[in-house]
């Protein structure tokens, strides 16, 4: 595995968001000495908080899966995420409503799911639903370790027997096929197939191999955080700070100063901090910039879809709403086919609405109730540009609510008292690329090995993470590219040491010691700002 050359004493990390704290918990663990500066005023990054009369809404991920992955940076410092966050566990981890009136409560547990979709679909289709749930779980078994929990050099560390059992299982095809050789329900295809939208590539399309997301989201469970989702990077920030980080809030990353293929320290809005190396999480367009190198690929990079989202505080709510609803259109391939090729918003739109206060009613006023609804959207390289939607936004806002009342939710414009909107407007003059915050697509040229690496050519001790490098997209992975950049620094993985914290040294630099980088995705931009930021639900972000 490369590394980063010289002395990695002090490590600055550019933003506060989860990949940013990710790394820096990792690097800690290890024995640095870290700073982390981002220009909000909280930590968070995409998953960042806004409070409206009392409304505290969250303006990023809302579906968190896989909380072994959410421990490991807690666990690097000796730390238990139990400790730190209540997770509360969602049942039915989403809701699913059909065009034809049908609803199917998609469970996590195997007796759970089975019993429901043998309700809804008939015992033949719950017998394809076991199959289907053995086979996602020897997916993620295979996939993990060697292809998304690694760091890559170059594309021949594919060559390892996992390789063979991934094509084995089927992963080289086509997702939606691969789905229907277990189900033939075409709402139940859709149940577990839409979740490829969140690598920015339709069902068609989408190697079968990314079916991995619906492991996540109906195997291992979908949980919410007490307090929101804000709570886990605010958590993983106190973290930080108790085993020894310095976190500079308000400071803006203008320029990284450099001599030769090094850079000695990076040049805030507030002043200059010196380092050793530097982990960079804002988007791909920055971090180049910062960087003065954009590597050469023989294809221009290809952005996943964007969002419109309307984070909504209303003063009634809808009782056939569970936590999160997945209200489907009658369309389906041709939705995909607006998204990804044509650039036209959605005609019959598939649309996600979250209702935080199901599960958290502190989260509203008395009596109030949190709604986010969020609208895939074409990005602006194929779709409407960032000028168009200043203009289309509030038109489309109106065209949601129609299109939801619609549908049953009768009176939920009348019924709002706070809201935000985010189109990709909001996105652009964030600094996301295409003005999407689901950054790089998922596609075949762009996974793996053949996504952007995280080690950039031409600076020998600046590392990136976040959504648009290895790993890739989506809260787990985020997290996941946190740890990575923190091997490359410090170059092993470990597995998490943990310790009391009494017995830790107060200070982590250098010379304390070493509690283990890890073992096992949102993030902030060159420090986005959290508080009265939009964001959207994901997974670092999902649709």
């Amino acid at each position: 595995m490369r590394t980063v050359r010289g002395r990695t004493d002090h490590v600055v990390v550019v933003g506060a968001g989860l990949a940013g704290l990710s790394a820096a918990l990792h690097l800690l663990g290890a024995g640095r000495r870290v700073t982390v500066v981002d220009r909000g005023e909280l930590p968070g990054g995409r998953a960042g908080l806004l409070d409206l009369g009392g409304y505290r809404m969250d303006t990023g991920p809302t579906v968190l899966t896989m909380p072994d992955l959410m421990e490991e940076p807690f666990a690097a410092v000796g730390f238990s995420l139990a400790d730190r966050l209540e997770l509360i566990p969602l049942h039915p981890a989403y809701r699913a409503r059909f065009a034809d009136g049908s609803s199917l409560d998609v469970h996590t547990g195997a007796e759970a799911m089975e019993a429901e979709v043998e309700r809804f679909a008939g015992a033949r289709e719950a017998g394809g639903y076991r199959a289907l749930r053995t086979w996602l779980t020897r997916l993620h078994a295979v996939e993990m370790r060697r292809f998304i929990d690694a760091n890559f050099d170059s594309p021949l560390q594919l060559l390892h027997p996992d390789l063979a059992r991934l094509a084995a299982l089927g992963g080289f095809g086509r997702l939606d096929a691969r789905i229907g050789r277990f189900l033939s329900d075409e709402r139940l295809r859709r149940v577990f197939s839409f979740q490829a939208l969140y690598a920015g590539v339709p069902p068609a399309r989408a190697l079968a191999a990314y079916a991995v997301i619906a492991y996540m989201d109906t195997v291992a469970g979908v949980f919410f955080p007490r307090g929101g989702v804000h709570a886990l990077p605010r958590a993983m920030a106190d973290a930080a700070a108790e085993a020894g980080a310095e976190l500079r809030y308000g400071h803006e990353v203008r320029r990284l100063e450099r001599s030769g293929e090094r850079i000695t320290a990076v040049i805030t809005s507030q002043g200059r901090v010196p380092c050793d190396a530097v982990v960079l999480t804002p988007d791909l367009p920055v971090a180049y910039r910062l960087l003065g190198h954009r590597p050469r690929r023989p294809r221009p990079l290809r952005h996943s879809p964007s969002a419109v989202v309307l984070h909504t505080g209303t003063h009634r709510t809808w009782p056939e709403l569970a936590h999160h609803t997945i209200s489907f259109g009658s369309a389906w391939k041709g939705t995909f086919d607006e998204l990804t090729r044509t650039g036209r918003l959605m005609s019959d739109p598939s649309l996600l609405i979250t209702r935080p206060t199901a599960t958290d009613p502190g989260l509203a006023p008395p009596g109030r109730h949190l709604h986010h609804i969020l609208a895939p959207c074409p990005n602006t390289d194929i779709g409407p540009g960032a000028r168009e939607w200043r203009e289309l936004g509030p038109r489309y806002r109106d065209s949601l609510l129609a299109e939801l009342e619609r549908r049953g939710l009768d009176g939920l414009g009348a019924a709002i008292e706070e809201e935000c909107l985010v189109t990709p407007a909001e996105w652009t003059a964030q600094g996301h690329a295409a003005g999407t915050p689901f950054s790089v697509a998922h596609s075949f040229p762009q996974t793996g090995p053949f996504r952007p690496r995280n080690m950039v050519r031409g600076t020998e001790n600046a590392v990136l993470a976040g959504s648009g490098t290895t790993p890739g997209v989506g809260v787990p992975t985020v997290l996941i590219s946190g740890k990575l950049a923190a091997a490359r620094v410090t170059g092993v993985l470990r597995a998490p040491v943990r310790t009391t914290p009494a017995a830790r040294t107060r200070g982590g630099g250098a010379g304390a010691p070493a509690r283990g980088g890890a073992g096992a995705p949102a993030e902030g931009g060159t420090g986005t700002p959290a508080r009265g930021e939009s964001g959207t639900p994901a997974r670092g972000g999902s649709a």
